[in-house]
């Protein structure tokens, strides 16, 4: 939908108000757009918005949760599911790895350890404790309130990004290949599908090995349930999807594929040497079988490569919106500063459009991303420096909603609540989960 006929659609002085004076003005770069309009310094050193915006910090690491455990640190990749009464539900990954025990759940000595189920942990043993994992938080929008907090999964590592399902959890990925050795007894490389509960606590955690073994990213899944897609962050990643055995139930098995672009010599998506793909081109795609996806050695890549599935550039966001699939590929284009693909399945297999390819100015190193109520995406940057969240309309003009410019840490985690009027995000180093609200188009 063009930005008159989104108005139109939604209606309200506030929408108008909102996309009033878009102006598209080319560059040598992506085209920009105004969006909200400028953002305004934060007086609590945290934040900058638009005017009309503001935030509430309800989370930080450190703080006990309901269970007795600690809140992990570095928040990552995240999801709102709805809640009994308006509550919100926010399932949350959090990406440390065993040696981080000072950014655990369990303390620096691991002393609330006997808090916790041992058993439930993916990897627990003698050696080291996997760190990483996610915690589950209960919202009251109505308050500003943080009803109840716990650790909802355990023991897995790096637990960067991943995906909400249709039917109620959090597909929690693992961006590790690590193997079992001195502190670990398992092998690493999974994603794990949490239940959004209120009233839950630790999971026992079950690894869905039928979706692979690599350097997860994050995931989304079709509105049939018969299909999870997945982004692997290496140099070299692949893009991939899992035909599900059972519709919406990973854990009965999947017929793992990689993306291909058989009009595309090379198969190279990253343009790092000259714009082989150029921004707004779309391809036709055809979809590679994969096999001995477990994957001991991680070179499932490496053998989907060489069978034809395309190269991308450390694929990292993803998410489905309006039919498409949208995903952020942090290094791409020539100057390693970031894509954006929409991906639209058919019976055909599909078509991918390079919608976005930034030279750093408009947009830098994208990572997580939503699709928002209003059809744009809200990115997330992830650079050493200070970062923000970029707007892209449907047509791939950039505009900046929010910039943290007091801390250099990625941004991360961001989704909206079920009802569009609360907009979460993550500050990772400083280890906030900010609520935002506004006058967001519709809300």
């Amino acid at each position: 939908m063009d930005r008159r006929g989104l108005i139109k659609g939604i209606g309200g002085a506030a929408v108008a108000s909102a996309f009033a004076g878009w102006q598209r003005v080319h560059a040598d770069g992506p085209v920009a757009a105004e969006g909200f309009g400028p953002l305004r310094p934060d007086p609590g050193g945290i934040f900058d918005l638009p005017e009309g915006f503001g935030y509430r910090i309800i989370a930080r690491d450190g703080e006990t949760m309901a269970d007795g455990l600690l809140r992990p640190a570095r928040p990552d990749g995240m999801a709102a599911f709805p809640g009994p009464d308006g509550r919100v539900v926010l399932v949350c990954n959090h990406e440390n790895s065993p040696e981080d025990t000072g950014n655990g759940a369990f303390g620096s000595e691991l002393e609330r350890l006997q808090k916790a189920h041992r058993d439930r942990l993916f990897d627990a043993g003698d050696a080291g404790i996997g760190q990483g994992g996610t915690t589950t938080l209960v919202y009251d929008p109505g308050s500003g309130l943080v009803e109840r907090q716990f650790l909802s999964l355990g023991g897995t590592e790096r637990n960067c990004a991943g995906g909400p399902t249709p039917w109620g959890s959090w597909l929690s990925c693992e961006e590790s290949v690590a193997r079992a050795g001195a502190l670990r007894t398992r092998d690493h490389g999974w994603v794990f599908d949490v239940p959004a509960q209120v009233d839950g606590g630790l999971i026992e955690a079950q690894p869905l090995t039928a979706l692979g073994r690599f350097n997860h990213e994050a995931a989304a899944v079709s509105a049939d349930r018969a299909v999870i897609y997945m982004t692997e962050d290496r140099g070299d990643g692949l893009f991939y999807r899992a035909l599900l055995a059972e519709p919406g139930n990973p854990a009965a098995g999947a017929r793992l594929q990689a993306l291909a672009l058989p009009e595309l010599s090379g198969a190279d998506t990253r343009n790092w040497n000259g714009s082989r793909l150029p921004v707004g081109a779309t391809r036709r795609v055809a979809w590679i079988d994969l096999d001995h996806t477990d994957a001991p050695e991680d070179d499932l890549r490496i053998r989907g490569h060489a069978a034809g599935a395309a190269l991308f550039a450390r694929g990292e966001g993803l998410w489905a919106g309006d039919g498409a699939f949208y995903f952020a590929c942090t290094s791409g284009g020539p100057a390693e500063m970031g894509q954006v693909f929409r991906y639209t399945p058919d019976d055909a297999g599909g078509a991918l459009e390079l919608l976005v390819e930034s030279d750093g100015r408009l947009l830098r190193n994208a990572d997580n991303l939503t699709v928002a109520p209003w059809g744009d995406l809200l990115v997330c940057e992830d650079t050493d420096d200070h970062c923000g969240l970029i707007g892209v309309t449907p047509d791939g003009a950039l505009y900046p909603f929010a910039r943290n410019l007091y801390t250099p840490s990625e941004l991360a985690g961001a989704c909206f609540a079920p009802d569009g009027r609360t907009l979460f995000v993550n500050i990772q180093k400083r280890g906030l989960t900010l609520a935002i609200t506004g006058p967001f188009p519709g809300a």
